[in-house]
């Protein structure tokens, strides 16, 4: 082999190795996004934490915690799948337990939270009561954030037994639903994003989801995400800010990667921090 084939191979050998390192790199990220409301006129910083799997960041969580500490959040909001049903709480555990009463945190509950079992489920629902951050199961609460009102509701992953079925998983979206009559800016978290027309079809200004895990792989500028559960392949919703009506839905790419069997490609973690102006 001449020298010149050597070098060539050593090149090629070199950009694959590069590739591949970026395809692979599963560091935190933060994705930004900025929404504009009307009645807002003061900005709304929202935190969008979602599928973390219990997977850790760092001792204590602390590369997580710090990483929403540095973006000064108004509310966090925890978009179900933060538990899992395979592995322990602990990962999960500490990091509620490092977020608890510094923020105004809300919680919805995502499919793995239900495929736990019922006493898993109960000791996770347990963990969040005390550290005092409620779930939202059809409810709302109406928040004052620098003189600005803000709707926040919340519907549990249709998998859960207080959703049950199609039928009380409407009925949920609907006493959601009627946090819009104050005519504040609302915003709906529920896990699943292939609801979205169903969620666009209702009175909802945001939606902010996570469950489809970015569809795993990516290959950036060609494809947003290969496969999503309950999407299948080429996922419509696999991350990102869609506009859906008069309704605006961002997609959480989620947390998940020690946990997961698949390892995720062009799909780095993300924390998802959204501007509401």
């Amino acid at each position: 082999m001449t020298r010149k084939k050597r070098w060539m191979m050593a090149a090629v050998l070199a950009v694959i190795v590069l590739l591949a390192m970026i395809a692979l790199d599963a560091r935190l990220m933060v994705r930004r996004y900025s929404v504009e409301a009307d009645p807002i006129a003061s900005p709304i910083r929202i935190a969008l934490v979602t599928d973390l799997h219990s997977c850790r960041y760092g001792e204590n969580q602390r590369e997580l915690t710090s990483a929403i500490a540095e973006e000064n959040p108004d509310i966090l909001l925890l978009g179900g799948d933060i538990f899992d049903d395979r592995i322990d709480d602990t990962g999960t555990a500490e990091f509620l337990a490092a977020i608890a009463g510094k923020y105004p945190c809300y919680y919805v509950t995502g499919n793995h939270e239900w495929w736990s079992g019922e006493v898993r489920f109960a000791e996770k629902m347990a963990i969040l009561a005390e550290h005092g951050i409620p779930v939202l199961a059809g409810e709302w609460e109406t928040l004052t954030v620098r003189g600005e009102q803000i709707n926040i509701c919340g519907v549990d992953d249709p998998d859960g037994a207080r959703a049950g079925h199609a039928e009380a998983f409407e009925h949920q979206l609907a006493a959601a639903e009627s946090a819009a009559e104050n005519g504040y800016y609302t915003v709906l978290l529920s896990h699943r994003p292939e609801y979205g027309e169903a969620y666009a079809a209702r009175d909802f200004d945001l939606v902010l989801c996570g469950h489809a895990h970015g569809g795993q792989w990516r290959i950036p500028l060609l494809l947003n995400g290969l496969y999503a559960p309950d999407q299948g392949l080429f996922p419509k919703f696999a991350g990102g800010h869609y506009t859906l009506g008069d309704t605006e839905m961002i997609v959480s790419r989620g947390l998940a990667r020690e946990t997961t069997v698949i390892p995720r490609i062009f799909n780095r973690p993300e924390l998802v921090i959204i501007d509401v102006k």
